[in-house]
């Protein structure tokens, strides 16, 4: 598909103009870690934490992006690299307008986290690794999912038979340990 006739158009209203009449600075919250670590259940906490602050957040989650806009993706590498495009994109159009979002997804690769980093710009974005060991993740397994993977009826689950790429350098680590409460800290301090 050519570009080539395609131009940006320019709007009267900026991003900083959103964000003045929200009271905050627009970001992204990348949590990644692998399936049942803890995402989806830390970014609803941390959303909940910024709400009593009067913050605009939105959650992107992997499921329920996948149940609609991504439904058309499977799970090899190229969909999973299409997946993490589509969500750098829609988050990028978010925090445009002026919101907090948060998104859950697993990411396994860090090249396509790199890419939604350059997308959305460094000093826009929080890598969040919630360190979660694989260990722990199997014994919630809240979908099955790792026990259709170690039986051979799913492939392309990530830590099993499909690789994750752990994050060399988040600006947060969550670890078992970890406070919402810290990870707060650090938004509110970016915003």
């Amino acid at each position: 598909m050519s570009t080539n006739n395609i131009y940006f158009h320019e709007t009267n209203i900026s991003r900083t103009d959103r964000e003045l009449i929200k009271g905050q600075k627009g970001m992204i919250i990348w949590l990644t870690g692998l399936s049942g670590s803890g995402k989806s259940t830390l970014a609803n906490n941390l959303e909940k934490e910024l709400h009593k602050l009067k913050k605009h957040t939105y959650i992107l989650d992997g499921d329920n992006l996948r149940l609609g806009l991504n439904k058309d993706l499977g799970f090899g590498n190229d969909d999973r690299v299409e997946n993490i495009r589509r969500v750098a994109e829609v988050a990028n159009l978010m925090m445009d307008a002026g919101l907090i979002v948060i998104t859950a997804f697993i990411s396994p690769f860090r090249a396509e986290r790199l890419m939604a980093r350059t997308l959305i710009g460094n000093n826009n974005f929080i890598e969040v690794f919630v360190d979660t060991p694989l260990e722990i993740c199997e014994w919630r397994d809240p979908k099955g999912l790792y026990k259709k993977a170690r039986n051979g009826e799913l492939l392309n689950m990530t830590g099993i038979n499909s690789p994750y790429e752990i994050p060399e350098k988040p600006e947060f680590h969550f670890l078992p340990n970890s406070s919402v409460e810290d990870l707060k800290k650090l938004i509110v301090n970016h915003a």
